[in-house]
């Protein structure tokens, strides 16, 4: 098969599906790579890197289309929602696709892909189980998005994170409030910890207590019981708002101790909960910093903007998206293995071997033969049907 790797279309977007690192491993397997002119230079991978490694060069995207048995992608069509729909026209039948999707949040850009005949691979449905951790992009850009999130928070905040003595003085250390403690949550306690914050991490799993208090932070304990609070995949399950209210009210406090407050609280394909309200920001110290990782899905914090940093009560909101794509040459390392770790999965001899009993091909299938395949997505696509004409006059 012969692999190909566009230039992301997405504005601003640095990453790069493929580094050359990773081209031997798929030449090994059969595979060759042809590469769009400048694609990887953003995240600092040169042109002279990717022929040196085995790659042919070629100078337009439509051109690697017309070549490529399959295209990597960091942000397909759906999960580029600026600039994707113009490679619609350039798939052909049975090209296979992988890359971020967004199958949950835009059914309706997958069944678009669908039309075209595109056997479509979503990454970020990736199933959580040990033999998919190699697998795993999501993972892989939660973990650079955890890290820069604690970086940008003590860039932002006007006190220094560590405790530190000296002759003008001691400076206390700064407080830091980790709120959901998954990869990415986990990941911005670690950092935040090197960097000498004191750092508590909050979760409604039970299961996070753990893995909080592992990395040396506090576990910010709530009179809560949380119905199902982790799906069969590992991620937190949605609760109903009355859940909600009671942990706003009990957080209050600990949002208003906190000179940082990390959000990172996500449901896959629902909106953000929101978790801390205007209210309870304006408790926080002047100065205080809100980074709100789930800014791209509605925000954990009602004040947030995605994409945009306010200033209100005095503290600053950063509604952070993309931030893995900010850290290109390491974001993009991580991806292009992860992803040519899948995609070796998927082939046998140079070729596409689709097992549908295998787990991990059968949760991130979502377009074959001209159909949306994944019943998920299709659910999805059901929901944001409008009702039939006669259903909705009989309503009235």
């Amino acid at each position: 098969m012969i692999v190909g790797i566009v230039k992301e279309a997405f504005p601003g977007e640095r990453r790069v599906a493929l580094v050359p690192a990773v081209i031997p491993s798929l030449a090994k397997a059969g595979c060759q790579v042809v590469v769009e002119a400048g694609a990887g230079l953003e995240a600092g991978y040169l042109d002279a890197a990717y022929v040196e490694k085995g790659a042919r060069l070629v100078p337009t995207r439509a051109e690697v289309f017309a070549a490529a048995d399959a295209i990597f992608q960091v942000l397909c069509h759906g999960a580029n929602d600026k600039t994707g729909r113009a490679d619609l026209a350039l798939l052909r039948r049975e090209t296979v696709l992988i890359g971020f999707v967004r199958p949950l949040g835009a059914p309706e850009a997958v069944r678009e892909i669908a039309a075209t005949g595109a056997i479509t691979f979503a990454v970020e449905l990736m199933p959580r189980i040990t033999r998919a951790q190699s697998m795993d992009a999501l993972s892989a850009m939660s973990t650079v998005a955890g890290y820069k999130a604690a970086l940008l928070a003590a860039a932002t905040l006007p006190r220094m994170f560590p405790m530190l003595m000296t002759a003008a003085g001691t400076v206390t250390p700064a407080r830091v409030l980790i709120v959901g403690a998954g990869v990415a949550g986990l990941q911005a306690i670690a950092t935040a910890r090197k960097l000498g914050g004191v750092v508590s991490g909050y979760d409604v799993r039970p299961a996070a207590r753990e893995q909080v208090q592992s990395l040396g932070a506090r576990f910010v304990e709530l009179p809560l019981e949380a119905a199902d609070a982790e799906d069969r995949r590992g991620y937190a399950r949605a609760q109903d708002e009355g859940f909600y209210r009671r942990q706003r009210e009990l957080m209050a406090r600990v949002v208003a101790e906190s000179d940082v407050v990390i959000a990172t609280a996500v449901v896959p394909g629902r909106t953000a909960p929101v978790l801390i309200t205007r209210d309870m920001a304006a408790a926080m110290a002047p100065g205080s910093v809100i980074i709100d990782l789930a800014a791209e899905r509605g925000g954990n914090c009602e004040l947030t903007r995605a994409n945009e940093t306010i200033v209100a009560h005095g503290v600053t909101v950063i509604g952070a998206v993309n931030l893995a794509g900010t850290v290109p040459y390491h974001a993009s390392q991580m991806y292009a293995k992860t992803v040519s770790a899948f995609f070796l999965h998927l082939t046998r001899g140079g070729k596409l071997q689709l097992d549908l009993d295998d787990e991990i091909t059968r949760e991130t299938l979502v377009t074959r033969g001209g159909e949306v395949v994944h019943p998920r997505v299709r659910e999805a696509l059901l929901a944001a049907e409008p009702p039939p004409r006669d259903a909705a006059a009989g309503s009235r």
